[in-house]
């Protein structure tokens, strides 16, 4: 039975364990917290991430990286963004050969605004890993975890590669498509956090679909803009890991970006709602970095500097909004976005 480390305790990286478990590989999830790896290995649950879930006993929890890794045929990480970087310098202390390096991680390294891939192949040299794959898609934790049909995507620019992730994973529950551009599913994935906060906000402030469908809508518009311009293909963003995962985290009380832009409709303010959730909003700092490439990449996205001001500026929300309303006048499609669209016919 070949094993996986999956590298992060909460709910997603159980999920995914329990996927895992389920395909016949002996998973060991690692936890930095003790206790909650004594819980996993000694009664088979999470209560805190997926309460009511039992876990396969094919998961092991350990709170010991070096354990988590020996002899793992690869590394699936799960870790908040933020913390990205220091745990792939302690996995490169214990690695003793190369591995195929995975992560579902939806969100940009604060600071240096870089994308998890980039962050682990800064990390991790070449001779330690044989490969980068990224796991993303509409996907939230707690329908995986009761084995719901779910559908995402792998990507990688060694296709090989994003075929060996989705023999991992896919199976009659969890589907499982392959793409090149790592790019534009990591883009997609980390950018729609900050339009599902603008849709718990409007959701806190009492609007209704309307406003919630112009901003799904218009939203995307602000991710594919900026992630063409980083080297993304447009026609991700209408795939699983653009308009797929950015539909599901606007429309769910499970999101919990969504959550947390709800609170802060009904007038709570950051920090108080941050402590209340108890989790990582990946959003947050999401919406910090996402505004910066923005600026430094001239590209216009209003949506964005919107909740950026809520988040960090103390804008009131229904003020962000009204703002938002009386901007200047627009063509939907610009006649750029007319070439593009007549260029990506041409091309399938």
């Amino acid at each position: 039975m070949k094993k996986v480390a999956v590298i992060g305790a909460g709910s997603w990286g159980t999920a995914l364990s329990m996927v895992l478990a389920d395909n016949g590989y002996k998973v060991s999830l690692w936890s930095h917290r003790k206790e909650q790896a004594d819980e996993i290995l000694n009664e088979h649950t999470n209560e805190k991430y997926l309460p009511g879930v039992v876990l396969s006993d094919r998961i092991e929890g350990t709170s010991q990286l070096g354990n988590a890794l020996d002899q793992a045929a690869a590394i699936l990480l799960v870790v908040p963004a933020k913390a990205m970087r220091d745990v792939l310098r302690q996995i490169k202390s214990s690695l003793k050969q190369p591995v195929l390096f995975i992560h579902g991680v939806k969100g940009i390294e604060p600071g240096s605004f870089k994308r998890m891939s980039e962050v682990i192949e800064e990390e991790i040299p070449e001779t330690l890993r044989t490969a980068v794959v990224v796991l993303s898609g509409p996907s939230h934790a707690e329908e995986v975890s009761l084995r719901h049909p779910t559908t995402v995507a792998v990507a990688s620019s060694n296709l090989e590669a994003a075929k060996k992730a989705q023999d991992l994973f896919f199976n009659h529950y969890f589907r499982v498509y392959t793409n090149e551009d790592t790019v534009g599913v990591e883009i997609g994935g980390a950018l729609k956090n900050i339009i599902a906060l603008g849709a718990g906000i409007l959701d806190g402030l009492g609007y209704g679909d309307n406003a919630k469908a112009a901003l799904i809508t218009r939203g995307l518009a602000e991710i594919s803009r900026l992630g063409t311009k980083m080297g993304a293909h447009p026609l991700t963003f209408i795939g699983l890991t653009g308009m797929g995962d950015l539909i599901v985290t606007c429309t769910s009380i499970h999101s919990r970006n969504w959550r947390a832009g709800n609170l802060l409709g009904k007038g709570e303010k950051l920090d108080a709602v941050l402590q209340q959730m108890g989790m990582v909003v990946e959003g947050v700092r999401t919406a910090e970095a996402a505004n910066a490439l923005a600026l430094k990449m001239n590209i216009e996205m209003p949506i964005t500097a919107a909740i950026y001001q809520v988040l960090f500026d103390g804008k009131h929300p229904k003020d962000a909004v009204d703002e938002l309303m009386d901007r200047d006048k627009k063509d939907e499609i610009a006649p750029l976005s007319h070439s593009l669209a007549e260029k990506i016919v041409r091309e399938q």
